[in-house]
């Protein structure tokens, strides 16, 4: 699969969304981490929601990116929400920290502007569940931020809505919710691998479990990251293939 281009390298924040009939959010906290291949995007509603029927208004996802500097299609692997299907964009860029998004069918705009220390090194880990249980996450480094990315312990149909799946009482509303995306610092916090947002609220300002110097990216420790990670640990896996994840999203 062909590199991302530079262009879109390190941490871009949402400043507007506006849609077609003029209406505008700016204060979702919205974060899409970008680096080689992958990337990884996290959308916290202000103020962030606690109760589960609430949490359902969150939103992250991460997986493949195909980009030109002209569009961008985010295929993805991970999702806090199973039926969002396809994701892909018109890009303008307006300047080097400045990239304009808008739908194909002229539905909204979105802007992006890239946050200054996340200009810097990009690093990116592909993890499956060493269980054999199928179960993915990522781990992603531009400049001073990371995000991590793990899909829940039971995979969702994408025919039903994560609202729908929690309105069935006989689900566990937590093991429903327990999609991890988190988002920190890794010098710049209160302390290394500091949280700022998550959609687990247990996660949110707590320290990631990564004892390692963040420049040895190759070395670092990946078997117990996050909240919920598989009973035997993560492992190190290659990049999803493009084609599986393209036909994960038509089913």
């Amino acid at each position: 699969m062909n590199t991302v281009p530079e262009a879109y390298h390190g941490v871009w924040q949402r400043t507007l969304l506006r849609l077609a009939d003029g209406s505008e959010d700016t204060t979702t906290r919205v974060f899409w981490l970008q680096s080689a291949h992958l990337h990884s995007d996290l959308r916290i509603p202000d103020p962030a929601p606690k109760l589960p029927l609430e949490r359902a208004r969150l939103a992250g996802f991460a997986g493949l990116t195909q980009a030109t500097e002209q569009r961008c299609q985010w295929h993805r692997a991970i999702d806090f929400h199973p039926d969002s299907g396809a994701d892909i964009g018109n890009m303008a860029f307006v300047s080097s920290e400045e990239v304009h998004e808008t739908a194909l069918d002229g539905s909204y705009l979105e802007v992006w502007q890239r946050l200054p220390d996340s200009i810097g090194p990009v690093a990116e880990s592909w993890l499956h569940s060493a269980d054999g249980s199928g179960r993915r996450a990522c781990l992603l480094r531009a400049g001073d931020y990371f995000m991590f990315a793990a899909d829940r312990p039971l995979r969702l149909s994408t025919r039903r809505s994560l609202l729908q799946y929690l309105h069935d009482s006989s689900r566990d509303a937590e093991l429903l919710l327990s999609c991890e995306l988190t988002f920190g610092r890794i010098q710049g916090g209160e302390l290394p691998w500091h949280i700022l947002y998550s959609t687990l609220p247990a996660a949110t300002g707590s320290l990631f479990s990564v004892p390692a110097d963040a420049q040895q990216w190759s070395e670092l420790p990946v078997a117990w990251l996050g909240i919920h990670p598989p009973e035997n640990g993560w492992r190190r896996a290659p990049l999803p293939r493009l084609q599986a994840l393209i036909k994960e999203t038509l089913v």
